[in-house]
């Protein structure tokens, strides 16, 4: 027969201020914080950029009411789907599209997916303690078991964001060099809705 055990619980009240977030600095948590919001507007954009290629894609006569029924399971798609699904409709709306001009748009897609890959990371991993210079690694195992390795820092958050909004002027750009307005925007191109 075993011994009887003690139970314990979590002395909250000592916890330190912002636990468990209080061994970074506050810098570190808004660039954190940016980089996600960057994603997440890369997300709006790729759902506008769905709506765009699927509204001004020509169909031929005996087509246009079955791709009318799918078109708004399409466009709420577009608006609930995570970053991977995204990615793939986006690319089979492009390439579906008759008069797309990107000619690079596998590798614009490889970018994207690699993207999505370290959004998981940021978003879904915890931030271990910083070494000393305030880099960490955040625990992440992906759904093929690799262990996410990189530390992390402020530059490095900074440089993602910079990298995230290079693709989100790439993918506008793949609507508004077809001559359409983007979707939301005042900019230049015929408006695909009035």
């Amino acid at each position: 027969m075993s011994a009887k055990r003690e139970g314990f619980a979590v002395n909250r009240a000592g916890l330190p201020a912002d636990f468990p977030t209080q061994a970074h600095s506050p810098r570190f948590w808004e660039e954190l914080g940016r980089a996600v919001a960057t994603f997440g507007f890369l997300e709006e954009v790729l759902g506008k950029a769905i709506f765009s290629f699927t509204a001004t894609r020509s169909y031929p006569e005996d087509e246009i009411e079955a791709a009318y029924e799918k078109w708004l399971p399409t466009l709420e798609q577009a608006l609930s789907d995570a970053l991977g699904s995204l990615i793939v409709s986006y690319g089979k709306a492009v390439k579906a599209h008759g008069a797309a001009t990107i000619t690079n748009i596998d590798d614009l897609l490889a970018d994207l997916r690699a993207a999505s890959k370290l959004r998981n990371v940021l978003c879904h991993g915890s931030w271990r303690m910083p070494d000393a210079q305030g880099k960490s690694v955040p625990l992440f195992l992906n759904r093929e078991k690799e262990v996410f390795e990189t530390p992390i820092d402020e530059a490095y958050l900074r440089q993602v964001r910079q990298h995230v909004v290079e693709l989100i002027c790439a993918v506008i750009d793949t609507v508004t060099r077809i001559g359409w307005q983007f979707p939301g925007s005042s900019g230049p191109g015929l408006a695909i809705l009035r």
